[in-house]
């Protein structure tokens, strides 16, 4: 019966493993609870909305942190039911510190520690919100994550190799501007570290605001960065382009045999029942 129990209140809270009713209705209120959440900090910020709902707003922390922790250490309780946590401590133990857990606990933690209030750790039930795609069992959104993560792992090679050119253009645009620019500007640009701000709004193409070049040297590699900083995006872009058209002709030829098969079992059906009529 504990067992019984156990297994249930793992399948109703982890969607992955369930497929009833009732545990899409519990993740689509614990949806509906991040996202009411997100917006109370958010209109927390603003005192016209704050100041005459604040009692509203905090029972709805007290309503909140409340179903977090039983979600939590229910969560914590279940886990075992799971097979890489079978273990009754270090299962529990190994959850623990994984990530959504980490995440789960953090988010509840500011209300029981009211010493971490000062550096308002509640903007980090924000980060509960990545568990959208754990929630929602929805082919698509399930099938969108697999094929996303798949994108990134084939192509880590390439996307940490244009991080890196991305540094070098940084680093290469602030010194040479810094260079050409110092004597000009000494306080706009004091020292590399601080042209390379300029470096980055420049080469993201975000414009530079109040620190621009004056002189014929700077406003001619000004022009040359931007170039690169079109180029520095396109690189990425182009790279994560070609991996989901890799992922999504993967997916077609799985696709495809696999109606194949449905066509022949079918038909091989087909022919059995006119054997057995002819009999």
């Amino acid at each position: 019966m504990y067992a019984q129990v156990k297994h249930t209140v793992h399948l109703l809270l982890d969607p992955a493993d369930g497929h009833t009713i009732w545990d899409r209705i519990i993740n689509t209120i614990i949806v509906g609870l991040i996202l009411l959440n997100t917006l109370a900090v958010i209109f927390e910020t603003v005192d016209s909305i704050y100041l005459p709902n604040k009692a509203l707003f905090n029972d709805f922390e007290i309503f909140s942190v409340s179903f977090f922790s039983i979600e939590y250490i229910s969560r914590v309780w279940s886990c075992t039911a799971k097979k890489k946590y079978t273990h009754p401590i270090a299962g529990r133990l190994k959850y623990i510190v994984s990530a959504g857990a980490i995440i789960d606990l953090l988010a509840i933690l500011p209300f029981y520690l009211p010493l971490l209030k000062i550096y308002d750790l509640r903007f980090l039930r924000i980060l509960r919100l990545l568990r959208f795609f754990r929630f929602f069992k929805l082919g698509r959104y399930l099938n969108a994550s697999k094929v996303i993560g798949s994108v990134f792992k084939s192509k880590k090679e390439e996307l940490v190799l244009s991080f890196v050119i991305t540094m070098f253009l940084i680093i290469v645009a602030s010194s040479v501007m810094y260079y050409a620019e110092h004597d000009a500007q000494p306080d706009k640009f004091s020292s590399i570290p601080e042209t390379m701000w300029w470096s980055v709004a420049t080469l993201t193409t975000v414009g530079y605001g109040d620190e621009y070049p004056i002189t014929g040297l700077g406003k001619f590699l000004t022009a040359c960065i931007s170039i690169l900083g079109i180029g520095m995006f396109a690189l990425p872009a182009g790279i994560l382009a070609s991996g989901f058209s890799d992922e999504f002709r993967k997916l077609k030829a799985i696709k495809i045999p696999a109606r194949i098969v449905a066509v022949n079992c079918s038909e091989a059906y087909v022919q059995i029942i006119i054997k057995n009529k002819c009999y």
